[in-house]
This record gives structure tokens, C-alpha cells and sequence, in this order.
């Protein structure tokens, strides 16, 4: 009787852990995403220049990865050579640095619920790119899937209030970029048997993006910050949205680490949802009937591409257990006619 209790508790335990786990990262992904909006919007705090917040995010994150690898030792760094960061890591980081130059910048144009559902493209990305550089076999039925999924963002963008042009490029290049930067995160170090956990990715990529973030920052928005005499560094405003953009990088890490990355694609879209009644209802942003009939018809392509996902995963599992169990037969097999042929030569003798 004891033991059956301490077993359900133990799996209650495990389910609250998750619970917690998905709640506090769609706390803070909700956080970032609107302090971001706050800090960059024009009718807000006004301060519209997204690739010094973005710069001031990489400045944070790389001093706190460093502090938490070299001088307190909580993670340990991944043994990488200067080729391979040269080879990888460099390319990583260059996505990177444009995908959140991009996504950041999008915050002056467009609405944040808009913004959410041009998100819904990344999965039509991430598949398309991995069909172009052959990490993913082409399905017809996945590619209808995208399809749909596509003509779910584009009915929502035809419903848009707030539509400006450039917003959306800005956008969808940020999606672009993005995608590009998980796909090339699987061919240059995930087939190299190389895992870089959040810090240590924080610690290799971030210092990275600092120095390509430093280019275009010079041209665009040193000149324009140097005009604006006005404007005084806000440590409480940029040192939280630092701290905030920093534990997000650990909520993934916990959420994936301790659930699965399906869990957090469905926080995802809980994520999302909430965004969106929260932008309609607390920043007032305009959100038309067919804007949701749009991205209603995009969550459901979302959410089946997901479905699918997992049944490909649990597949592959089974497979592999399959294949283990048939080895271990063989092995034991092997092992039994060893013995008996030693039988066999110690009775004749």
C-alpha cells in the first residue's frame, strides 16, 4: 500500500515539476516579449533602437555565462578547438545576431499579437530549409501541411490593422534567419556529437553576436544615439530586461532538459494565444475576426506538423528498441553456441 503511494506521489511530483517547468517559462518568454515591445515601441518608453538592446542582451548574457563557466564552475565548457569555433560557432552566431536584429526591430512596426502570428511560419522554415540542405526527406503531405499553414498567416496578415510593410519583412527575414540558425546548429555541431546547453551556448555565441551587432550598430544607431543628448541609461529598465532575456535562456534549458522539446512547442502555442488576448486587452492593439480566423487556420497546420513530429519520434524509438533487443538475441546466441561448442570439445576429450 505504501509503496503504490510513494509511486503516485512521486508521479504527481514529476507532473507538478512540469506544470512549474512550463509555467515559468511562459512567464518569462510573455515577459521578454513584451518589456521588449515596451522598451523599443515609440508610443511607450520610446527608445527605438533595437540592435543596442539587442547589444546590451549579448553584453549581459556573455558576462553572466563567463562568471557561471570560468569563475563559479557551475557548467563545464565544451572542449572546442579554434577551428571549429571558426567553422561553426562564427556562422551560428551571425544568424543569430541578425535573427534577433530583426525580430527586435519588428517591435516598432507591428503589433505584438501580429507579431506572434507571423511566428507560426518558423516550422514552414526550419522544413524547407531542411529539405534544401538535405537534412529532411520531402513529403508531399508535409509540404501540404506547410502549405496551409502558410495560407493561415497570409489570411491573417490580409486581416491586419496595424499592416505595414516594412515591419513585416523585417519579420519574416527574422524567421528566415532563425530557422537557418537551428538548421546549420544540426549540421555543424549536432552531427559533430557537440551539445552546447543554454550557458555554454550563452558563453561561445553570445560574445559572437556582440562583435557582428558592433558593425551595423556604428552605421545605424551609434550616429543617431550620439544626436539624442537627452536620453539617460535606465539601469533598473535595461538590467531587468537584461536579467529577464538571461533566464529565459534557463527556462528553455530546464523545459527541454526536463520535459521534451513537444512540451515546449505546446507551451508555445499557450504562449502565443495569451499573447495575443493580452495585446488585444491590455495594450489595445486592434485584433480583427479574420486575423484570428487567419492564425486559427495556422495553429491547427502548427499543431498537426507537431502531432506528426511526435509519431516520427516514437517510431524511431521503437525501431531502435526493436534493433537493440534483436542484437542482444544475437549476442546471446552467439555467447550459447560458444558454450556448447566448448561443451562438446570437453566431453570428447
Amino acid at each position: 500500500m505504501g509503496k503504490g503511494g510513494a509511486l503516485s506521489e512521486g508521479v504527481v511530483k514529476k507532473i507538478l515539476l512540469s506544470y512549474a517547468y512550463v509555467g515559468i517559462w511562459i512567464f518569462l518568454s510573455f515577459t521578454v516579449i513584451v518589456f521588449n515591445k515596451y522598451i523599443l515601441d515609440r508610443k511607450m518608453f520610446n527608445w527605438p533602437y533595437p540592435i543596442s538592446l539587442t547589444m546590451i542582451h549579448m553584453a549581459f548574457c556573455s558576462s553572466l555565462a563567463f562568471l557561471l563557466i570560468r569563475v563559479f564552475k557551475v557548467v563545464e565548457p565544451v572542449s572546442m578547438s579554434s577551428d571549429l569555433y571558426l567553422r561553426s560557432v562564427v556562422p551560428i552566431g551571425a544568424l543569430y545576431s541578425l535573427s534577433l536584429w530583426f525580430s527586435n526591430s519588428a517591435y516598432i512596426y507591428l503589433s505584438v499579437s501580429f507579431i506572434q502570428m507571423l511566428k507560426a511560419l518558423m516550422p514552414v522554415a526550419v522544413y524547407s530549409l531542411g529539405v534544401l540542405f538535405k537534412k529532411d526527406a520531402f513529403k508531399s503531405d508535409t509540404m501540404a501541411n506547410m502549405v496551409s499553414i502558410s495560407i493561415g498567416v497570409a489570411i491573417a496578415a490580409y486581416g491586419e490593422a496595424r499592416f505595414d510593410a516594412w515591419g513585416v519583412m523585417l519579420q519574416l527575414g527574422a524567421v528566415v534567419f532563425e530557422a537557418t540558425r537551428l538548421v546549420m546548429i544540426q549540421i555543424l555541431l549536432t552531427s559533430k556529437g557537440i551539445s552546447l546547453n543554454p550557458i555554454t551556448s550563452l558563453y561561445y555565441v553570445a560574445p559572437c553576436c556582440l562583435a557582428f551587432l558592433s558593425v551595423p550598430w556604428f552605421i545605424v544607431e551609434f550616429p543617431l544615439l550620439r544626436e539624442t543628448s537627452s536620453f539617460h541609461f535606465d539601469f533598473l529598465i535595461f538590467g531587468t530586461n537584461s536579467l529577464c532575456a538571461f533566464a529565459l535562456n534557463l527556462a528553455v534549458f530546464l523545459l527541454v532538459g526536463k520535459t521534451s522539446a513537444l512540451t515546449m512547442n505546446v507551451a508555445g502555442v499557450v504562449k502565443d494565444w495569451l499573447l495575443i488576448a493580452f495585446s488585444w486587452s491590455v495594450i489595445k492593439d486592434t485584433v480583427t475576426p479574420i486575423n484570428l480566423a487567419g492564425y486559427g487556420i495556422a495553429f491547427l497546420g502548427v499543431g498537426y506538423y507537431n502531432h506528426s513530429k511526435l509519431q516520427a519520434l516514437k517510431a524511431k524509438e521503437a525501431q531502435k528498441k526493436a534493433a537493440q533487443l534483436d542484437e542482444e538475441a544475437g549476442r546471446l546466441l552467439v555467447e550459447r553456441e560458444v558454450e556448447d561448442a566448448g561443451r562438446k570439445t570437453e566431453s570428447q576429450t
